[in-house]
């Protein structure tokens, strides 16, 4: 069994400024944009960590949990970690920052439950032998474990609850939609499987079989991402997955074979460069099922500054015509990108990173005589807090 550790493509970090002009780099793998956000997740994502019983109740798995400020109801998105390599038990505690942020920014509660065996939590990992299809159900139980603490919160929306899975937690999670579970509206699968490459068994085959079972029962609609280059399941086996789980039709499904992307398109989900692939189709599916899509806060390490424009492209109303120009320039560049501005005419555009909007922000500070502000995220103009 084997699952790639994460990385992040190259992008450019291209400035423009009125005054000021700053030339800044960025570029990170996976677990460099982890160490990033580490500054801004305690205080703006308002991250627990805590134990959770599993669904006998026997066992207490280790869970993570991000909550936007105020006492909710939020709705709620359940996010299933992968396997890395080696022990289970050595695996670091699941973040899935790229992922967890964009649903907390519009106003969810994210859980990322570790599962039986997994980093703290209690028990052994159930080796899966060659029955990949119970493998998806035995792991699917520690979902409904987390479905039935999110059912017990106040601050949560019982009835609107999306989960997410990559790789072997994309596997459980589609096995878990197999239930049906009323309150679940929607599923995201990140190249969900399970690479059994050197042992005996005929792995591919059995992950077919397993998607056709699961697909036989489920109702909740979902949406499939696996890349070109994915180095655990290659496009004719994601396309085998699919079909023999959309033979009953019983379920609105969306299969998004994106083509290649960076070293490995199996880490999609981990990159900040990959959002603009997954997010379209997520939040088309979402705004599907009645739930909410558009960004409500964008999370810095001053906090949560509240959006209060959406322009998509278009050009905002308070801008003089040099910054007008900058903002053209600012549409340039790759998403994720930010503009942090001064008073004292100083306007800096940043580029990729899970930092950006650090350093968007530090930047600009070391330019300006005045303080500075965020200004931009991606498509938002976001409140000016000096």
């Amino acid at each position: 069994m084997r699952e790639a550790i994460g990385k992040t493509c190259k992008l450019p970090a291209i400035i423009s400024c009125w005054l000021a002009v700053v030339v800044i780099t960025g570029a990170t793998l996976w677990s460099g944009d982890a160490q990033a956000q580490e500054a801004i997740w305690g205080k703006a994502m308002h991250e627990q960590v805590i134990m959770i019983p599993n669904l006998g109740g026997t066992l207490q798995l280790e869970t993570t949990i991000f909550k936007p400020s105020g006492n909710g109801p939020f709705p709620v998105v359940i996010i299933n970690h992968g396997k890395a390599r080696g022990n289970p038990a050595w695996q670091p505690r699941d973040r899935s920052p790229v992922v967890a942020r964009e649903f907390l920014e519009r106003g969810y509660a994210v859980i990322l439950p570790m599962r039986q065996g997994f980093a703290h939590s209690g028990g052994v990992y159930n080796v899966p032998g060659c029955n990949l299809e119970y493998d998806g159900k035995y792991e699917a139980d520690d979902i409904q474990a987390a479905i039935t603490f999110v059912q017990q919160q106040p601050w949560a929306d019982h009835d609107r609850i999306v989960v997410i899975g990559q790789s072997h937690g994309g596997l459980s999670t589609m096995a878990f939609g197999a239930r049906n579970p009323a309150h679940v509206k929607a599923l995201v699968n990140f190249a969900g499987g399970l690479n059994e490459e050197g042992t005996s068994c005929r792995w591919q085959d059995a992950l077919v079989q397993a998607f056709e079972s699961y697909g036989k029962t489920t109702t909740i609609p979902s949406v499939w991402f696996y890349g070109a280059n994915d180095s655990l399941f290659d496009p004719a086996l994601a396309r085998r997955m699919f079909e023999a789980y959309t033979k009953s039709h019983r379920a609105d499904v969306r299969l998004v074979a994106f083509g290649p992307f960076g070293k490995d398109a199996h880490q999609l989900g981990g990159s900040v460069a990959g959002i603009p692939i997954w997010w379209p189709p997520t939040e088309a599916l979402l705004q599907k099922v009645g739930l909410p899509t558009r960004r409500l806060f964008v999370a810095t390490d001053e906090g949560e500054l509240p959006v209060s424009e959406i322009v998509d492209g278009q050009l905002p109303a308070d801008l003089k015509q040099t910054e007008q120009d900058a903002y053209a320039s600012f549409l340039q560049l790759h998403m994720p990108r930010a503009v942090a501005r001064s008073p004292a005419r100083v306007w800096v555009s940043v580029s990729g990173g899970a930092d950006f909007i650090e350093r968007a922000l530090k930047s600009c500070r070391d330019k300006s005589p005045q303080p500075c502000s965020l200004y931009l995220v991606n498509h938002s103009v976001v409140q000016i807090q000096p």
